[in-house]
């Protein structure tokens, strides 16, 4: 189930997008680990990697719909190798990971545009071996897309764009620049507008690089900038809408990113842990570095069913099955915050040897803190997944089974997602499904009696006006919600790739142990009531514990050592 570089062979893709995910693998490579080390700590530029990716066609072939591929059969916008390459990106470092990722953002306005014209230069820009930059967040207002100073006054048939963006990604070499701005003297949503920009024109002027790292996230700023009828992207609620859409678009990448990052920290730290000898004996047979290492295996076995089973329901979403938005931020919020958790475990047991300079974990303990912050912070994907819990806790829907999605498809819906409305009407199948049909799994059984007390809490002690204006307390609340969702697709995907039962077991005897975390959480909020301490304290649970289930997944740990280690 863990990328591995040495036996990577996705069977299930087409020829040439498992050429292309190969060719990636081997350009790192025949680079090598000190390569790696040395521009991550010299804070190089990746030119080099955006050279090799235009060179390979990598980005233009992944990155560009079937509609603007030119009868290529190879092109098209594919989620699921899309996460692949985002996994492999990661793997090697969040530093290459990035520019795909901003690329992917400053894409989506464009292919969201009925702006043909627009649309065939991004696609001849990406061709040239160019990358995106998606030019929504200022200085002084962030994400706050109301409040944008990016102003365009007109002039004549067009307009002149004047104004600055921060931490834009690429903002300095990207030929495809989706801004976000409004427009001079128009009130009300009719004032917001995308255009598209070009770093190498003389009115765009890169102020700096924000950030000390590989990564140029740029502050620049364009002065007097002519933007005419042909660069208008979209306009009104539309320009709103597509900056939203887009966001739903990139943020999935970030749990495939998270996921290549803790896969090569614990393929290092198990590799180094369990050919060190302390006290006479290997690291490995100290009883809480084995627990600290089966836990982080644990985590990130579940990270990976539960953001490939996502896959499928967002390729298969349409404009009457939008469950993927429920799903989507929790990859984002969730999978990126268990990615830190498990670089955190392995961490602890590598102890002094994670801060050398010729080590990934040096990098990626560094590196992973900001998963979780970009595309919206864990406190603002929760508020989203507050939206869905009504509906997914209390009025399911059937649904036809959603089939596993590997299929060399087309994505085009995610380009035509509509308005960005309506998330308290999303409907879901059944989530006690899955849980029952994994009832014979002790802490599987454990959870669903857990899962119960919130839906007890929410239906005999529901939140009253003020805590429902209460973010603290909705978050809280919103925490334990996640983790149901998060178990059901993990049991999901459990089921359908055959996963043994003690590795699900161990899987959810560290959900057990997060669930009750959280419902302590929810006891000690300040608004609580007695009668919600009551319900969230009944929540709490021991994992049910089994020696032997543990020695089982710790084997297959332990049988990571010396599997993989980059070329030096």
């Amino acid at each position: 189930m863990l990328l591995n570089p040495r036996e990577y062979d996705p069977a299930h893709f087409d020829a040439e997008t498992r050429r292309l995910l190969r060719a990636t693998i081997d350009w790192f490579e025949q680079r090598g680990k000190a390569k790696l080390a040395e521009d991550y700590h010299n804070r190089t530029f990746y030119a080099d990697f955006i050279e090799f990716a235009g060179k390979e066609g990598l980005f233009s072939t992944f990155l560009t719909p079937s509609a603007n591929a030119g009868g290529n059969p190879d092109k098209r916008w594919d989620t699921s190798r899309v996460a692949a390459l985002s996994e492999i990106l990661g793997f090697y470092g969040l530093n290459y990971w990035y520019p795909w990722q901003v690329t992917i953002l400053g894409l989506g306005p464009v292919w969201q545009s009925a702006n043909a014209e627009a649309r065939e230069r991004a696609a001849a820009a990406l061709d040239a071996g160019g990358v995106g930059a998606f030019g929504l967040s200022e200085k002084d207002h962030g994400a706050d897309i109301y409040a944008s100073d990016m102003v365009l006054t007109k002039d004549g048939d067009g307009y002149r764009a004047t104004g600055s963006k921060y931490y834009i990604g690429n903002g300095n070499c990207a030929r495809t620049v989706s801004v976000f701005g409004r427009i001079d003297g128009v009130e009300g949503p009719d004032q917001y507008v995308f255009f598209y920009a070009d770093s190498e024109h003389p009115n765009y002027h890169v102020v700096k690089n924000v950030v000390p790292s590989q990564m140029y996230v740029a502050e620049f700023r364009l002065e007097d900038y002519p933007v005419r009828a042909e660069d208008i992207l979209h306009v009104g609620a539309e320009a709103f809408s597509a900056a939203l859409n887009t966001v739903n678009i990139g943020k999935f990448n970030l749990c495939f990113g998270g996921i290549g990052m803790a896969t090569h920290s614990l393929y290092e730290a198990i590799t180094h842990a369990h050919n060190r000898v302390l006290y006479g004996k290997p690291v490995t047979d100290f009883p809480h570095v084995r627990r600290e290492f089966v836990e982080a295996y644990a985590r990130l076995t579940a990270m990976k069913l539960f953001s490939d089973r996502a896959v499928d329901y967002f390729r298969s979403a349409n404009p009457d099955d939008r469950r993927y938005l429920l799903f989507n931020p929790i990859t984002k919020m969730k999978v990126t915050t268990e990615a830190q958790k498990v670089i955190g475990l392995v961490a602890d047991v590598v102890a002094a040897k994670g801060f050398e300079a010729d080590t990934y974990l040096a990098m990626s303990k560094n590196d992973i803190d900001g998963l979780p912050k970009l595309e919206g912070t864990v406190a603002v994907n929760l508020a989203l997944i507050a939206k869905f819990m009504p509906n997914y806790l209390f009025a399911p829907q059937e649904y036809a089974p959603v089939p596993t999605r590997t299929d060399a498809a087309d994505d085009e819906f995610l380009f035509r997602q509509g308005p960005a409305r309506g998330l308290s009407k999303v409907r879901f199948h059944d989530w006690k499904t899955a849980y029952a049909e994994a009832a014979h799994i002790p802490n599987v059984a454990l959870f669903t009696e857990q899962a119960g007390y919130l839906v007890k809490l929410l239906t005999e002690a529901a939140p009253d006006e003020a805590q429902q204006a209460d973010l603290d307390f909705g978050l809280a609340l919103t925490e334990l919600f996640t983790l149901i969702v998060y178990g059901q697709l993990v049991l999901e995907q459990a089921g359908i790739t055959g996963l043994d039962d003690e590795v699900v077991d161990q899987i959810f005897a560290v959900l057990v142990q997060d669930f009750s975390v959280a419902a302590v959480d929810l006891n000690g909020k300040a608004s609580s009531t007695e009668a919600q301490q009551a319900i969230a304290l009944a929540a709490l649970r021991k994992p049910v514990v089994d020696a032997g289930r543990f020695e089982n997944v710790w084997a297959r740990v332990r049988a990571l050592s010396g599997v993989y280690a980059m070329n030096p």
